[in-house]
């Protein structure tokens, strides 16, 4: 299915109740950079990679006056990330280049920070602050393997680069891996397929997730990484909930056909659901303290509530969505029903 998404996203702001509980986990930071601060540039460089390719990122450049301080400014950001802001591990660091990506909706920065002793290198990234991303960001970190660290600064988000290959690069660059290892990579799509479902995260297409390979002592496993969280909880149409059905995620559901039957399908999605239940369980009360913020949060028309809530209910077969006034709602009662069933949320003998 092709063109899932056709509108551009608002930016919703973050509430005081969605403040308050991000403070309580420690995501707020009182003093750091801001996004207004390294929009500041003065001219930009389209950034091509070792083959000569668009990256789609241009390196911006700052006026002698503004670099110092905008550098001083990113490598303490850098160290809250890391060293919950202890700036002497920043000792031996230097900003390389600033990078922003001038395609799609967000306009974010890529900062690139290098080790002047051994050249190692590292990157992290600086946004505009959006509650719907939040929500994606904590819901991810709540609900699935991945732990995501970030943090709050006024109007401006800091988030640390997630490792992994980019999933469409993945997919052009024929990483030699075995007929054993494509049946592993299948089973974690069908995971990633069935969490993106049922936390109501959206836009999950090749280019908004990556792919971590680890080496065991036999064979390569993989994890999927979202990384991009603009689209949590937001759209009307079901299906943009579903990675399956973006058509650049195609080559990952024609692998997914060919390797596992419905039967193995079923069995990793209830896997994973049993897994996401568990996580809610030993949140310490940190699922049910988002969930009642985000109940009550505005993240999305009220018309696009009413379509998702009227789909929810057919696919379920639950009149409980029906009642939900706000995406929140939904996700709460999307999550519950896992709680209290081991039936997967997506259809088994489905193309995933």
């Amino acid at each position: 299915m092709q063109h899932l998404i056709s509108k551009k996203k608002a930016i919703y702001p973050v509430t005081d109740f969605l403040r308050s509980y991000l403070t309580r986990y420690g995501r707020i930071w009182s003093n750091s950079i801001r996004y207004q601060d390294l929009s500041r540039f003065t001219n930009a460089i389209p950034l091509y990679d070792e083959k000569g390719a668009d990256t789609l990122w241009s390196t911006v450049l700052y006026s002698d006056s503004d670099r110092k301080e905008i550098h001083e400014q990113l490598l303490h950001a850098y160290s809250v990330l890391k060293a919950d802001g202890d700036i002497s591990i920043t000792k031996n660091l230097f900003v390389e280049r600033v990078d922003q990506c001038f395609h799609g909706n967000t306009l974010p920065f890529r900062v690139r920070i290098v080790n002047r002793i051994n050249d190692n290198f590292d990157y992290f990234y600086v946004k505009k602050i959006d509650a719907n991303r939040i929500y994606g960001l904590e819901l991810e970190h709540i609900l699935s393997p991945n732990r995501i660290n970030y943090f709050i600064h006024e109007n401006t988000i800091v988030e640390e680069h997630i490792i992994g290959i980019p999933a469409d690069a993945f997919l052009k660059e024929d990483i030699p891996i075995t007929e054993f290892d494509k049946v592993r990579l299948a089973k974690e799509f069908v995971k990633f397929n069935e969490r993106c479902f049922i936390s109501l995260l959206g836009d999950m297409h090749s280019g908004n997730f990556v792919i971590e390979l680890t080496r065991d002592f036999e064979k390569w496993t993989f994890r999927i990484h979202a990384i991009d969280f603009d689209q949590q909880s937001h759209h009307w149409r079901k299906e943009v909930y579903l990675p399956q059905f973006f058509e650049q995620n195609e080559p990952f559901v024609g692998l997914t056909i060919k390797k596992l039957d419905a039967e193995n399908v079923l069995q990793y999605q209830k896997e994973e659901r049993s897994l996401i239940a568990n996580r809610v369980r030993v949140s310490h009360g940190r699922f049910d303290a988002l969930m009642a913020v985000m109940k009550e949060d505005i993240v999305s028309d009220d018309e696009y509530v009413r379509k998702l809530a009227s789909q929810l209910a057919h696919h379920y077969q639950d009149t409980v969505f029906e009642s939900c006034d706000t995406m929140g709602e939904l996700v709460y009662h999307s999550i519950m029903q896992l709680l209290g069933s081991s039936t997967p949320a997506t259809d088994p003998h489905a193309p995933v």
